[in-house]
């Protein structure tokens, strides 16, 4: 009976490894070598690669292909002299090989010059009977460039060449996502799905495409079709239970997330889920306990400790809150929102020295949204320090120029220091972007509502708008 293709593979690894067991010294033919080499390059055995080129090239040297072999390893140790060096011999020698193209490409790629690549690749394409590995190595340099348009299309030239390619339909999927073209993703995968209907990867990735474009409806039939075509798979069930979250179907979700759960070892990820799910259901003990679960699964996942800190804050149980943000602080303290989530909790306290420390690491650490700017204000103002309120206030209206918030709270803390001219043009302009937000200058300083230039100043808003 004639032995298959990996009997023989098998085979002449065992006879290699015995030669180099017994020092005896067996002939191979140079395509054996090649076998050889490829399955101690591939499995990152690269000192056996070494010995196997170095005695493949003793017994053929002449070979082509076991120097183009060499050369990837020279490619791979950063030898680049040595490897041009053979690689300007080969070209002598064989001036059409795409291999030679494709190492030389290598080796630009490898020292950051990935237009050279690209170039040497193009040449590669031209001499190529297959061009398949060469469209994935364009995509991969087009990557490293920033350049997700000609990404997009070698891979696609990967899928065009072999529909059954997932690494590449990923990469084309991802480099839409990068230019933000869903609608182009869509249209894509709906066209691979006409001659692939059964392709679960395509279905769940189409599936996430259109619940980026909040496409809910179709994202869920999207994943339902993924789970059809392959119904262990497990990333489906879970993407298809966010979709049915964000519907406010929390039973089904939760019986989405529960069948990942029950397919393989159980995930902090499924567990933060089901939690989250049963606390918009009022389940407030259960919820409770699958976040204690998440945690437990994975306690340097800090999106757990934050989702117990976010619970107990909800109930209004600070102390806790307190303790639990501090354990998402530990892992991750360069996170700005766990510092704005510690300075809440400090509010809830009134412990407003700490509140202030913590809005000041919010700050620093690049949260400037709104509402962090108006709360570090009021902080500052419970603790009386009202240059600081000011200095924050304004460092707010950099960012926020034309919000009236931030200038009616200004007005009124420029009243408080008595710095009358501030306060005036600050009420004016605030009153000039949005006279309806007045009260939040009389409910924040009542002190000051009945001083007559404030009335007055509101008074002359009324009567151009009824002008």
């Amino acid at each position: 009976m004639a032995l298959d293709a990996n009997d023989n593979h098998d085979k002449s690894i065992l006879k290699f490894e015995s030669m180099l067991k017994t020092d005896d010294v067996y002939f191979f033919d140079a395509e054996d070598f090649e076998e050889i080499i490829h399955h101690y390059l591939n499995s990152g055995k690269i000192t056996l690669g070494k010995k196997a080129i170095q005695l493949g090239l003793q017994q053929h040297p002449q070979s082509t292909e076991l120097k183009l072999l060499h050369v990837e390893t020279l490619v791979f140790e950063d030898k680049f002299k040595e490897a041009e060096k053979l690689l300007d011999e080969l070209q002598d020698i064989d001036y059409l090989n795409e291999e030679i193209y494709i190492q030389r490409a290598n080796i630009q790629s490898k020292k950051d010059n990935h237009q050279e690549a690209v170039a040497l690749l193009l040449k590669a394409l031209e001499v190529s009977d297959s061009s398949f590995d060469i469209y994935s190595l364009l995509g991969m340099e087009y990557l490293f460039m920033d350049d997700y348009e000609q990404a997009k299309q070698s891979f696609m030239k990967c899928v065009d060449i072999d529909d059954g390619d997932y690494s590449s339909l990923y990469n084309v999927v991802y480099c839409f996502e990068f230019l933000e073209d869903f609608e182009g993703a869509i249209h894509y995968l709906n066209d691979y799905l006409d001659r692939n209907p059964y392709c679960q990867v395509a279905w769940h990735q189409l599936g996430k495409m259109y619940l980026a474009k909040e496409m809910l409806r179709e994202s869920l039939t999207a994943f339902d079709f993924a789970i059809i075509s392959d119904d262990g798979f497990i990333g489906a069930y879970f993407e298809k239970g966010k979709v049915l979250e964000k519907m406010g179907r929390y039973n089904e979700a939760i019986e989405n997330y529960e069948t990942t759960v029950k397919m393989d070892d159980p995930t902090s990820h499924a567990y933060l889920r089901i939690g989250k799910c049963h606390e918009k259901l009022g389940n407030f003990e259960l919820a409770k306990g699958y976040f204690y679960n998440t945690v437990h699964e994975d306690p340097l996942l800090d999106k757990g400790w934050l989702a117990i800190t976010d619970f107990y804050y909800r109930q209004e149980d600070y102390k806790k809150a307190l303790h639990y943000v501090n354990k998402a602080i530990n892992i991750d303290g360069e996170n700005p929102l766990y510092w704005k989530r510690c300075a809440k909790i400090y509010t809830g306290l009134n412990n407003w020295d700490e509140a202030d420390f913590a809005y000041k690491q919010t700050i620093e650490l690049g949260n400037y949204e709104l509402d962090t700017w108006l709360e570090w204000g009021n902080v500052l103002n419970s603790l009386g320090d009202f240059e600081s309120v000011v200095q924050v206030l304004l460092q707010g209206l950099e960012f926020y120029p034309e919000n009236a918030e931030i200038r009616y709270k200004l007005a009124g803390v420029y009243l408080k220091t008595k710095n009358i001219p501030k306060a005036r043009k600050e009420l004016k302009e605030a009153v000039r972007l949005d006279a309806k937000k007045k009260k939040i200058f009389q409910r924040e300083f009542p002190e000051f509502s009945k001083v007559k230039w404030v009335i007055e100043t509101f008074s002359e808003s009324q009567k151009a708008k009824t002008k």
